[in-house]
């Protein structure tokens, strides 16, 4: 969702050369990179655990995702496809210190919820006997997969975008992240890595809300939105023109022609790396978009995954892959 806009956004402003960012939606690219990481691994974690035949984590996740959806429906109007992230060229966005406010007390609450999931999952007898030793994978397979994300960190692959030095993107630069690597690449492992990155991702999105708060944001979220004149060169003055009405509408219409150029944005995900390549043409369109889905190269290691174990195996495979179907069949 949120983390598939600031890829696509990030794409349109390197097409551009103009990847500076304000401090505030650098900020809030990154709060909501991290809230969206939780809102997927609770679902995963907790559909994982109900495949299995766990019931009680479904409940606790379902009830942070509210939470979170009411997050995206707060910005953006939309509870799941929020439209919210735009280009810095275009707008910038201003949070209010309520919803702020409102994040903390989330993220205070989140931590007993990952605890009780912590409880009922890590230690349980038949949750490991399910999920140790189940779908090993090893160096080898990750590079002849291109599996990125939690597969390759559980066979020890240190790699992660948002610790990159040389292609650091929003915030992540002055953030203090940790990632976390397994070893044995076996379904428990990337189970432990979900749990504590979702236990980063608070300490995370606590870390940034608080410094929204210390740069006194605008408390009106809706209307404040800067137009960038560099590319809308014409500005409306008097609205009660027909003459200006139109070359308004023409502006919002149209867009603006972009140079032959091509760009790639690669972030980091919670399923993996998802990448958008854009090609322009000398026109107001893309002439080619080209989306790296981790999910469609996940599910290739499947067959891998599952060679040697049991048929029951599978819906543990199936959900320690964290994939979407819609993903994969676009």
């Amino acid at each position: 969702m949120m983390t598939q806009e600031h890829a696509y956004c990030l794409s349109i402003e390197r097409l551009l050369n103009n990847q500076f960012l304000t401090t505030n939606t650098a900020l809030i690219r990154v709060l909501f990179d991290e809230l969206t990481r939780i809102l997927n691994h609770m679902l995963a974690i907790a559909c994982h655990a109900l495949d299995i035949g766990q019931m009680s984590a479904i409940f606790w996740a379902f009830e942070e995702r509210e939470k979170l959806m009411e997050f995206y429906e707060r910005v953006s109007g939309a509870r799941m496809h929020a439209a919210f992230h735009k280009p810095q060229f275009i707008f910038n966005f201003i949070l209010d210190k309520q919803l702020m406010s409102d994040i903390l007390f989330f993220i205070k609450d989140c931590y007993i919820t990952l605890n009780e999931m912590h409880n009922v999952l890590t230690y349980n007898k038949i949750w490991k006997q399910r999920l140790v030793n189940i779908g090993v994978l090893s160096y080898e397979d990750c590079r002849n997969y291109s599996l990125t994300g939690v597969m390759s960190r559980s066979v020890g692959i240190k790699r992660d975008l948002r610790l990159a030095q040389q292609n650091s993107y929003a915030y992540y630069k002055y953030v203090p992240v940790k990632s976390y690597c397994g070893h044995t690449g076996d379904s428990y492992d990337r189970f432990l890595i979900r749990m504590l990155e979702m236990g980063e991702s608070l300490k995370i999105a606590n870390f940034v809300t608080l410094r929204l708060l210390k740069n006194q944001c605008d408390n009106n979220l809706y209307s404040k939105l800067v137009l960038n004149e560099h590319f809308y060169k014409t500005k409306t003055k008097n609205y009660t023109s027909m003459e200006d009405l139109i070359s308004h509408f023409i502006q919002w219409h149209t867009g603006f022609t972009i140079k032959k150029n091509v760009s790639t944005a690669y972030i980091e995900s919670p399923k993996g790396e998802f990448g958008v390549i854009l090609a322009s043409d000398n026109s107001n369109k893309p002439a080619r978009c080209k989306i790296r889905s981790p999910s469609y190269f996940n599910l290739q290691a499947l067959p891998k995954l599952a060679k040697g174990h049991y048929l029951a195996d599978l819906a543990a495979l199936i959900g320690t892959i964290d994939i979407v179907f819609g993903e994969i069949d676009r």
